[in-house]
């Protein structure tokens, strides 16, 4: 099952960046993907649970669902005005997958959405230094 939920975030991984290329996107908007919404990290500065709340704000598959529906919406309300469109909304179908991208590979490497506790405590599980205490600990009992 675990190879089963890896093979569905690399396709959905993949069709981001597909997305993309189609796209045309400068070459930033890769590294964006790569890195972007890491950045949410910057709230562990204030404590554990402002920086659960910051990171999964920007690593939730809602948040880039919300942005797309957004981009859409404002699209098909301009298309219905008289006119030229006051901005081109395709910038928020970028954004959108760059988050959900995003968020797909960090769930190939095992980066989940975190607790408030601490950082390393993921709904996929402990990481880092974490998993392998909490493994060792298991295996003391």
């Amino acid at each position: 099952m675990k190879n089963l939920l890896l093979l569905e975030e690399a396709a959905q991984f993949l069709f981001c960046v597909f997305f993309l290329y189609l796209m045309d996107v400068a070459w930033w908007a890769y590294l964006l993907l790569a890195i972007g919404p890491d950045i949410g990290m910057l709230g562990y500065l204030i404590s554990p649970k402002a920086g659960a709340f910051t990171y999964n704000f920007l690593h939730h598959k809602g948040l880039a669902l919300g942005v797309f529906f957004l981009g859409q919406f404002l699209s098909s309300l301009y298309k219905h005005w008289s006119g030229p469109l006051p901005y081109d909304f395709t910038d928020l179908f970028y954004v959108a997958a760059i988050l959900y991208g995003h968020a797909s590979m960090d769930r190939i490497f095992g980066y989940g959405l975190k607790f408030g506790d601490n950082f390393h405590h993921t709904h996929l599980g402990w990481i880092g230094r974490m998993k392998q205490a909490s493994s060792e600990q298991q295996a003391g009992h």
